[in-house]
């Protein structure tokens, strides 16, 4: 690039047709608004990143769910040449991470040439909330860009991937993107035409076949007759974050947010001062615990053109709980129980009450680590599985009020060997009887299904009951409540011959009887191998 042009094609130039700009004489005049109201329901504190900030220009953040994996675009020196002669680069991607011990983010390192070719600008237009996918921006044709996909595996970033033509196009440019929780909505920036302005917000679910369907335009309100970009949908699922030019505001691109409520996109807030400046203002992301956002701008004193900027919000009303996000991030790794070992496992999300599956996810087979965004108003149902172990099960019901809360979870799978035994927290019963709730049927299917795959299984199911109530009426209930279960699997394919039923009552307790919480936790039904 030369370096007369302006701070805002640096910042932009990935995102941009070179040869287009290349025409152009000078930039556009921002358009003149007028500046919203400042807001006065939270503390906004900007700071300036300069452990990851050079002299060049540095922008695009894009963020893990729980803020500790940064990548970016930057044009520092790449090569050894441009570094001996302190020479602007190409757009490349680094990464930082933070160390939540130090406080602190890691040097920043480029990502390998898979992801950075030396010979081509690429930006990061996304990162999944897992940081497992990250997705690209790559001008492959010099003539416009379009968005590629890269995945983690272990502990190396695959080959890029170019997106099928329902997301990109031939002609034009697609720009930012920003992946659903559930992995099956990706919303992303296009030039195409028939669109309410020259850059509009689009998306594009995934199918049950995972292909991606037509594009849709999201339409008004978030699109105007003017330029949208920067679009980022945060991991409750519901909150869009968005920069435009004609939704009025300090100047140029302005960053606003819109809630999905009620089946619709509500009419979009701008983030007001400090985010928004009388320049442009790009690429917001935000953790998902609402508290710390990112983005690049070229705020006075900062390094260079363009510098990445730490974003901090402290509410200031007296009900701190109301302005937060409402979703639990999970968080975990998956081991083997006796090695320690990291497991590469599959982690399947339903929904309990729906019967259907909202997402699925692998854990990382170097680290074993996992992490998934649950927006609350669900009754989640959690299934770890790989082959050769017993699959291990938990539940997370969050009502529609429940606020942010961040779970860490250490899962130990266990051998499919005689004596293993697992906790079944999915299978539910009606009060005080042993009839068993349609809420029970994906994790009585998850058993069918080990069965089958390992027909030589012989197993024990087991019921046990708190300390409330007689022995005696104790024990009838749990050994009602084991058949029941036993008489499910025979009647959809499991031999008689391969199931006991054995209802235990009150003894054998895992946790304390005197608390509401340790009585939940004792009321449970476990599968145990008698013979494989």
């Amino acid at each position: 690039m030369k370096k007369h042009y302006s701070a805002l094609f640096l910042f932009i130039s990935c995102l941009l047709n070179i040869t287009a700009l290349a025409q152009q004489k000078k930039p556009p005049v921002p358009q003149k608004k007028t500046a919203p109201a400042k807001n006065d329901s939270v503390k906004i504190t900007i700071t300036n990143l300069r452990a990851l900030n050079s002299t060049f220009s540095d922008y695009d953040p894009v963020i893990s769910a729980d803020g500790l994996v940064l990548m970016f675009a930057s044009r520092r020196p790449a090569t050894p040449k441009e570094i001996a002669k302190k020479k602007e680069s190409l757009e490349h991607i680094y990464e930082s991470d933070f160390n939540t011990k130090t406080k602190k983010w890691s040097a920043p390192k480029i990502l390998p040439t898979t992801i950075n070719p030396e010979d081509r600008m690429d930006c990061p237009l996304a990162l999944s909330n897992d940081g497992q996918q990250l997705f690209i921006y790559r001008d492959d044709n010099k003539k416009n860009g379009d968005i590629w996909l890269s995945t983690l595996t272990g502990d190396d970033w695959g080959e890029p991937v170019k997106l099928p033509e329902p997301i990109n196009t031939v002609k034009y440019q697609e720009t930012k993107a920003g992946l659903s929780p559930d992995g099956k909505t990706l919303y992303f920036v296009s030039d195409r035409p028939g669109g309410l302005g020259g850059k509009d917000i689009y998306y594009s679910e995934r199918g049950a076949d995972g292909n991606w369907g037509n594009a849709i335009n999201i339409g008004a309100p978030i699109n105007t007759a003017d330029d949208e970009e920067g679009v980022y949908i945060h991991p409750d699922g519901k909150t869009l974050y968005f920069s435009s030019k004609g939704h009025g505001g300090f100047g140029g691109y302005d960053v606003f947010r819109s809630d999905y409520v009620d089946g619709k996109w509500s009419e979009p807030v701008n983030m007001g001062a400090p985010i928004n400046t009388t320049d442009d203002d790009v690429f917001f992301v935000m953790q998902a615990d609402g508290k710390t956002g990112y983005y690049s701008s070229s705020h006075a004193g900062g390094m260079g053109e363009q510098d990445l900027y730490q974003v901090t919000f402290t509410q200031l009303k007296v009900n701190k709980k109301s302005g937060w996000p409402r979703l639990t991030l999970l968080k975990g790794v998956v081991i083997d129980e006796v090695t320690s070992k990291p497991v590469e496992a599959t982690i399947e999300i339903l929904d309990i009450e729906k019967k259907t599956q909202v997402t699925k996810l692998t854990s990382n087979s170097s680290t074993g680590n996992f992490m998934v965004s649950l927006p609350a108003g669900k009754n989640y149902g959690i299934n770890v599985s790989a082959p050769g172990y017993l699959f291990h099960s938990e539940n997370f019901n969050l009502p529609d009020t429940a606020n942010y809360n961040e779970v860490n979870l250490i899962i130990k799978l266990k051998k499919i060997e005689v004596g293993k035994n697992i906790v079944l927290n999915n299978i539910f019963y009606d009060f005080d009887k042993a009839t068993l709730k349609s809420e029970s049927t994906s994790e009585l299917d998850k058993m069918i299904g080990l069965m089958k795959e390992n027909p030589a299984l012989k197993v024990e199911i087991a019921s046990f009951t708190d300390n409330k109530g007689s022995a005696e009426y104790n024990a009838k209930l749990s050994q009602a409540r084991a058949q029941s279960v036993v008489d499910y699997l025979i009647t959809n394919g499991i031999d008689k011959g391969r199931l006991v039923a054995k209802g235990y009552g009150k003894d054998n307790p895992i946790a304390t009887n005197d608390t509401d919480e340790g009585r939940q936790m004792n009321r449970r039904t476990e599968f145990k191998i008698l013979s494989n």
